[in-house]
């Protein structure tokens, strides 16, 4: 059977190109080729169960800024359509989003059911096909003067005039596009949290504060990229962050751990995720004012202890541990702790360091940065610049964000753009 189109991978961003297909042409056949017993199983894993579905930040400029891989190629689309858009489509049927504090949005329901039920209700009110277990093996353009491609799954092979891969980050779909033409930039993790074992850190897992994280660069056995860094000294700052920091079992999470490594997503693969990292834990101040506030408390306190005094805003427990990292012992009054105590404990207030060794996936959200150089897509469209009627949408691309909504942001995007490429053509 000829389609008109055939949609490679059954995840958010195959769905929604579906959809609006279909929308824009009723009597194409359109189908949705998924190599799993199930579709969208990441939109029902993604927000906890609850699918954060997009963030609140309406203002494309500002929207591509939580892109480390994509910021520049998406400005375009995002005034294309972006997340008021994404909002509309929802509430068009029936379906409310909420926003949280943090500018995440939900549906108001807390569950990504809510979502998968609206895309398969759509898909049958449109007469789209989805043939799950039917894992692509083979894509390959039928000659030239005949145009289309001929699409070859586990099951069978079919021929359709357009292509739209949406399979995310799939090695095996990686290697066929690739041997197209085009280029795949090699896939390595983002969104994962830090491995530390420490003292300071120790027994306190579940205590969460705002902090100031930088990774410090070190030396790299690959002679092309010492000669990158040959001007930097061995303590320089690569890359920093700033967000809320979540002391786990295995080290540190939370949104300023997760930006860095998603910004830091490449180098820090270069690293083998061993490296140092320093922690400011009051992001408001640097060493200085610290120590000229701790010199103020030692005058005003002189009779209480130190670890009972809480000088600054900080969870209890982590003061108590940066206190003792700094060699002040539980009886220490302020008025007899030194000057150089003092110093310590405004060093491991504003920049703890601490040594990762190692990496933790962040809950179910497995981001991968890499997929298909984005100078071979037409952002105009989402079409492939080398082979006509092949488009892509989603994580196939090497497109990838923090986490806060924007990865499903990217897959609406990218596949409201792409449907509509197609069904111009």
């Amino acid at each position: 059977m000829m389609f008109d189109v055939l949609i490679v991978g059954g995840g958010a961003a195959g769905f929604y190109a579906a959809i609006h297909i279909a929308e824009q042409q009723p009597s194409w056949q359109i189908a949705i080729l998924e190599r799993g017993k199930q579709v969208l199983t990441k939109v029902k894993v993604s927000g906890g169960g609850r699918c954060n579905v997009t963030h609140a930040e309406f203002d494309p400029s500002e929207l591509v800024k939580n892109y480390p891989r994509g910021e520049k190629e998406l400005l375009g689309p995002f005034h294309t359509y972006a997340s008021g858009d994404t909002v509309a489509f929802f509430e068009e049927r029936g379906i409310p989003l909420k926003i949280e504090e943090d500018g995440r949005m939900f549906p108001t329901t807390n569950s990504s059911q809510t979502i998968i039920d609206c895309f398969t209700n759509e898909v049958n009110r449109l007469g789209i096909t989805v043939l799950k277990n039917s894992s692509v093996t083979a894509i390959n353009r039928i000659a030239e003067n005949e145009g289309g491609w001929e699409i070859e799954s586990i099951r069978k092979t079919y021929r359709t005039r357009k292509v739209l891969v949406a399979t995310g980050s799939n090695p095996k779909i990686w290697n066929l596009l690739q041997s197209l033409g085009h280029t795949i930039v090699p896939p390595t993790p983002s969104l994962f949290t830090f491995n530390i074992k420490d003292p300071r850190i120790t027994g306190i897992q579940g205590l969460s504060t705002p902090a100031r994280i930088a990774v410090l660069s070190k030396r790299l056995n690959n002679p092309k990229i010492t000669l990158a860094l040959k001007s930097v000294s061995a303590e320089a700052v690569k890359l920093e962050a700033e967000g809320p920091l979540l002391i786990t079992h295995w080290g540190l999470s939370g949104p300023g751990i997760l930006k860095l490594s998603a910004w830091g997503a490449v180098l820090l693969n270069q690293y083998k995720y061993q490296f140092k990292i320093k922690v400011n834990w009051l992001p408001e101040y640097y060493e200085g004012a610290v120590l000229s506030l701790l010199m103020e408390i030692k005058e005003v306190e002189a009779k209480k202890t130190i670890l009972r005094t809480k000088a600054v805003d900080l969870p209890r427990r982590l003061w108590v541990n940066l206190v003792k990292a700094a060699g002040i012992t539980d009886g220490v009054k302020w008025a007899d702790v030194s000057k150089s105590q003092l110093q310590d404990l405004a060093l491991q207030l504003t920049a703890s360091e601490f040594e990762v060794d190692g990496k933790s996936t962040f809950k179910e959200e497995f981001v991968t940065a890499g997929g298909i150089d984005l100078k071979e897509i037409n952002f105009k469209t989402f079409e492939s610049k080398l082979l006509p009627n092949l488009f892509f949408a989603g994580e196939v691309l090497n497109i990838d964000a923090i986490t806060g909504g924007f990865n499903f942001q990217n897959a609406w995007t990218g596949g409201y753009i792409a449907a509509k490429g197609i069904s111009a053509k």
